[in-house]
């Protein structure tokens, strides 16, 4: 009599590892460059106040210092900062070594009297030892000690549509006499159209790009480089900057000029 035929088994299936190739691999993130550190720590520190930190984003301060490049130990001129929200930023990232000027020019002051009432405060600020204000006339701009930068934001159309074409140019002739060889100015401004650009200045706040181009290099610079971080192709440019339908939404050219450096001999 047959056997019966034993049925076959089959292996009880042994739970098995993840091969390694499927487990998703998270690569490390690289450590920011010694430079954007900088930036970052100087747009955490606790002495800035809350109003400027929550500016930030939309001033894209961080892309600005980067293009900028404001370092550790520089001397750095803000011209007509304003409430001071630059000239914190660069207080701090300049450090102990380095120096802000807040410049107001004295034509303006009786224009606007407040002007000086941001720099003046910061310079008293043990926070911000490392700041001064400097009252001077602004077509004989200067401070004590050369400097690496040269900053003003949205204030090159108030210089050239309040005091004139002639100031403007004086302005930077002067500026580029207090750049060390090699420095850096960089203007911010709303944009204008080439098509009302003579009277943009004065009547909208903006003034067309292509000026401050042509006067800045005819004062001995050198155009390095633009950044389009503040470019806003929904601005037509025909609001005056303060109207609400733009305000704080301008479009914004952004320019960084060089002084040469003397060629060196061979």
């Amino acid at each position: 009599m047959a056997h019966a035929q034993k049925a076959a088994t089959q292996p009880t299936p042994q739970p098995t590892s993840p091969s390694k190739a499927a487990v998703p691999q998270t690569a490390p993130q690289a450590a920011p460059s010694p430079a954007i550190a900088a930036i970052q720590a100087a747009l955490a520190n606790p002495d800035r106040p809350a109003a400027d930190t929550a500016r930030d984003a939309q001033r894209h301060a961080s892309e600005l210092l980067a293009f900028a490049g404001i370092k550790q130990g520089d001397y750095v001129a803000d011209l007509m900062p304003g409430s001071g929200y630059f000239t914190r930023i660069f207080s701090n990232i300049v450090g102990p070594n380095g120096h802000v000027y807040g410049v107001v020019p004295v034509e303006l002051l009786a224009r606007y009297p407040k002007m000086a009432d941001s720099p003046k405060a910061l310079s008293i600020n043990p926070a911000f030892a490392n700041t001064s204000a400097v009252i001077t006339p602004i077509i004989d701009f200067s401070v004590d000690k050369p400097l690496d930068v040269v900053w003003t934001s949205q204030n090159y159309h108030d210089v050239y549509g309040t005091l004139g074409a002639d100031s403007a140019q004086r302005m930077d002739r002067a500026i580029f006499q207090a750049l060390k060889p090699g420095g850096t100015f960089i203007v911010i401004d709303h944009v204008a159209s080439p098509a009302n650009a003579s009277t943009a200045p004065t009547t909208l706040h903006r003034i067309d790009p292509a000026l401050i181009i042509k006067e800045v290099q005819d004062a001995g610079f050198t155009l390095e480089a633009q950044s389009d971080v503040l470019r806003n192709p929904a601005d037509n440019h025909t609001l005056k900057v303060f109207d609400p339908a733009i305000r704080g939404q301008t479009d914004q050219v952004v320019l960084k000029f060089r002084k040469p450096a003397p060629k060196k001999s061979a």
